[in-house]
């Protein structure tokens, strides 16, 4: 076993996050403390307010907290400069958002492809890797088509090619149903679940949905930006 192997995804140790707003300071996080190892199956939930989109921008790598420690694949954040970051979040992080994000001129082979420019791959070697990840999605028959020529189950799971095509250590999925009507989404949910079973990518979701949280293997519940309750994990 390496190194890599032994790693947790994330780990935080007592981060916090505060806004100034106006001269006042707002805490979205206070003091939350947690590790997601790899390939765990993990959601986030809570109400509106609660800090788990502040979290979720955190762990994203889109945000740097307060105070306290944030490993990513064993990595600080606050550690890093501005283009260490950018690194991170290309080579360890795939996102899978509720509004897809892709570009709506751009193939879904390229829309896939995409996310290794950043790597330095040359184009044949882009598209090779798309087209495989497309295929494990099971859209092989769909790699010319547009977004707009797909339903949106399909570009959701354009997404999710997109989000995978790197090999990312923290796989995080922001209501990634919630866009979908309900039989698409359990669809989503079950390949998103069968492509965490393939890897060690760890799947971490934020959902207001009950029934998507159930699915987890573990749910960690904010309130008042703090962990209220850590179901399958220890806080």
């Amino acid at each position: 076993m390496t190194a890599a192997d032994v790693t947790p995804a994330v780990a935080a140790v007592n981060i916090e996050r505060t806004y100034d707003l106006g001269g006042v300071t707002v805490p979205a996080l206070r003091g939350v403390s947690f590790t997601v190892e790899r390939a765990a199956y993990v959601a986030i939930v809570g109400p509106s307010g609660s800090g788990k989109s502040t979290l979720m921008h955190l762990l994203g790598g889109l945000d740097r907290p307060t105070a306290g420690t944030l490993r990513i694949d064993g990595r600080d954040v606050a550690a890093l400069t501005p283009a260490e970051l950018a690194q991170l979040r290309n080579e360890t992080i795939g996102f899978v958002f509720q509004s897809f994000h892709l570009l709506a001129r751009t193939t879904a082979l390229d829309n896939v492809a995409l996310p290794l420019v950043y790597r330095g791959l040359n184009a044949r070697e882009r598209r090779a890797r798309a087209r495989e990840m497309l295929a494990r999605v099971g859209l092989e028959h769909r790699v010319d088509h547009r977004p707009n020529q797909l339903s949106g189950g399909e570009q959701q799971r354009v997404a999710i090619a997109r989000a995978l095509v790197t090999e990312p250590t923290v796989l995080l999925a922001d209501e990634p149903t919630g866009n979908l009507d309900t039989t698409t989404g359990l669809a989503v949910m079950e390949l998103l679940e069968r492509l965490n079973a393939e890897s060690s990518a760890a799947l971490v979701l934020v959902t207001h949905d009950r029934e998507v949280a159930a699915r987890a293997k573990r749910r960690i519940h904010m309130r008042d930006g703090v962990i209220e309750a850590d179901e399958g994990g220890a806080a």
